[in-house]
């Protein structure tokens, strides 16, 4: 018996998006055909659909936020994370020019003149972060390629991380603010009420200069009349104030002007790295705070940023490299991700590009995994809270990479010359994408969530960490299904598919293998009507048998009940629904499905091995 549509899932014009497509409900659907957007001339390649939902999706999310970009091929994670920088810079562009035709303020860079008005705003003012702030558009990105191979003979990989985020940010604003900052600079605070008002004096450092300024003054007036006035001159006492005086705060200023000078020399890069090669390091009790305060600094100098320049900014850190270290220095850098960078109010976006069949192992074999029951795939659960799972590349990414392969580099370099003068060209008609079919959708699957009566709301996880993987995929997810879909889509059965994925990614990725290696027999052709609980049950006791060499991936799954109850009752997906979402999985670990391919495979040579052989010489008896 097929399963009835989810009542309430398809996108209409009160909760969803265009009504005048086809939806893909959860009892059926049809299969999907590529949506190119209008404003690309050419049509996209399923990996720039993928990097395209992402980069939108990570600029609408909150931060940290750590992002696994997890593909088994290093040459593809490189491709992709070009394609994501790009379309985050396209996607910068565009919320300027949104913001320019609201009215809105136009951002400021701390160049030229902006960069004296910088240093006047870091030493007199102090910034204050208003509602009008957190309502704007204008974003602003800084990209940070780490190579966890170039820093693999540090002792300390995770100490590379950090100097090489303190190292692009000094970079990209230059050493004299942040070298002000460091000496006059203040923490900005949030405005207590609906206040307008971004700075505020800081009335303290004003009197203490002043009354530096006029001690000076005094002083040195003092020093004068004693020296040039007739009959003053004899005066020793006058002398002696004056000169006091003088030197007392000519010594504040010149302090704190060596201060700044010190900061501009000696960077923070510099400071972590004289930390780390102290031969105290080891016994260095206060070493851990002293790197957490580097950080911290950073982060309000960003927030002071942020007002300054009228934009939001974001700090986007693309780890690379990391398969090709050892496990000890792979556990570091993502002991750095969890502790020293993830502060409340920080602006970073991690986006870790590895293979996670590789991660795992390593991971397993370090003193990380202790209290985890040495599971690497729980750890790795833990630190990411955006998946991002590639799936297979599809036709045109291939062709795409044919092409590539097949021109030479001149080729190359004149198709980037192109590209960028075509992007010139277009950027004064450019109509800013509105997304608004998206944001329906998105709005409707979280309310889906938020609704104590829908069935939904009881799968939810009770882990905070899982439940924001949740919030950040579910977006991606919609777009990629308005993207790819011929249709709308019910935003309550992608919502339910991410639950699913991410509360039982190990049975799920069994039932997804079994009707997979099921739809390539003769026998199933069929196999599209069948529910995915019946093909889970039907294949059930062999995933028993091989429950030892999975053990780790079972160890992800939840209360396995629930999972029959999800499938059975309230959500039954049907194997063609599990066909259409698959390709916009991506809180999903494929690598889990490809090793239990891989073990179904051998399962069957060695059935087929154990097979008794017909032997040559026996002939069949002829019909009477």
């Amino acid at each position: 018996m097929e399963p009835e549509a989810l009542p309430g899932g398809p996108c209409s014009p009160g909760g969803g998006c265009c009504e005048d497509m086809p939806c893909l409900t959860v009892g059926g659907g049809s299969p999907h055909a590529e949506l190119e957007p209008q404003e690309h001339k050419e049509p996209l390649s399923e990996d720039d659909l993928y990097c395209r939902c992402l980069s939108r999706t990570l600029c609408h999310t909150g931060t940290p936020v750590t992002v696994g970009v997890f593909a088994p091929c290093t040459h593809r994670l490189f491709s992709l994370l070009d394609k994501v920088t790009g379309f985050m810079r396209q996607e910068m562009t565009e919320r300027e020019a949104s913001e320019q035709l609201r009215g809105g303020q136009r951002p400021r860079s701390p160049r030229g003149w902006g960069l004296l008005q910088a240093l006047w705003y870091l030493s007199f003012y102090r910034a204050v972060i208003t509602e009008a702030h957190l309502r704007r558009r204008a974003l602003a990105f800084i990209f940070i390629r780490f190579s966890a191979w170039q820093f693999a003979g540090c002792d300390r990989l995770w100490a590379g991380l950090v100097t090489a985020l303190c190292a692009s940010v000094r970079g990209h604003f230059g050493a004299l603010p942040l070298s002000v900052f460091h000496v006059l600079g203040a923490r900005p605070r949030f405005a207590s009420g609906f206040s307008q008002r971004e700075w505020a004096l800081k009335r303290g450092l004003c009197l203490k200069l002043g009354a530096l300024l006029l001690a000076l003054g005094a002083g040195v007036a003092a020093l004068l009349v004693a020296l040039l006035v007739p009959g003053v001159a004899e005066s020793r006492v006058l002398k002696v104030l004056g000169s006091g005086a003088a030197t007392l705060s000519g010594s504040g200023l010149a302090l704190g002007a060596f201060s700044i000078l010190k900061n501009v020399v000696v960077s923070e890069k510099q400071r972590i790295e004289r930390l780390t090669n102290s031969e105290r390091f080891a016994s260095q009790l206060g070493f851990m705070s002293k790197v957490r305060a580097e950080v911290q600094a950073l982060v309000d100098f960003l927030a002071f940023m942020e007002v300054f320049e009228r934009r939001r900014l974001r700090v986007v850190l693309e780890i690379t490299g990391l398969e090709l270290c050892y496990p000890e220095k792979v556990a570091g850098v993502l002991n750095a991700v969890n502790t020293l960078l993830s502060d409340a109010n920080a602006p970073f976006i991690f986006i870790l590009a590895a293979d996670p069949s590789v991660i795992v192992p390593c991971l397993e074999q370090t003193g990380c995994m202790k209290g985890m029951a040495d599971n690497g795939y729980l750890y790795l659960n833990r630190t990411v809270t955006l998946p991002f799972s590639i799936p297979e590349m599809g036709a045109r990414s291939r062709l795409q990479l044919l092409d590539a392969a097949i021109q030479t580099r001149e080729d190359l370099m004149y198709r980037i010359i192109t590209r960028n003068v075509e992007r010139r060209r277009a950027k004064g008609d450019r109509v800013p994408d509105t997304d608004d079919d998206a944001v329906r959708c998105i709005h409707a699957a979280f309310r889906c969530l938020h609704d104590g009566s829908d069935p939904l709301s009881r799968y939810l996880p009770t882990c905070g960490t899982h439940v924001r993987r949740i919030v950040n995929t579910i977006p991606i997810t919609l777009r990629l299904l308005l993207h790819r879909a011929g249709g709308a889509v019910a935003p309550r059965a992608a919502a339910a598919w991410v639950v699913l994925a991410d509360g039982w990614p190990c049975r799920l990725s069994w039932a997804l293998q079994c009707a997979e290696d099921a739809g390539q027999s003769p026998a199933g052709l069929e196999l599209g009507r069948r529910s995915l609980w019946s093909v889970f049950e039907e294949h059930a006791a062999e995933l028993g048998a091989l429950a030892q060499a999975l053990r780790n991936a079972l160890g992800l799954d939840g209360d396995p009940e629930l999972f029959q109850s999800f499938l059975q009752r309230d959500f039954p997906f049907t194997a063609q629904d599990a066909r259409i979402l698959l390709a916009v999985t991506v809180n999903l670990d494929h690598s889990i499905r490809h090793k239990m391919g891989l073990l179904r495979g051998l399962d069957g040579l060695r059935a087929a091995a154990a097979a008794p052989r017909v032997s040559r010489s026996v002939q069949c008896p002829s019909p009477e």
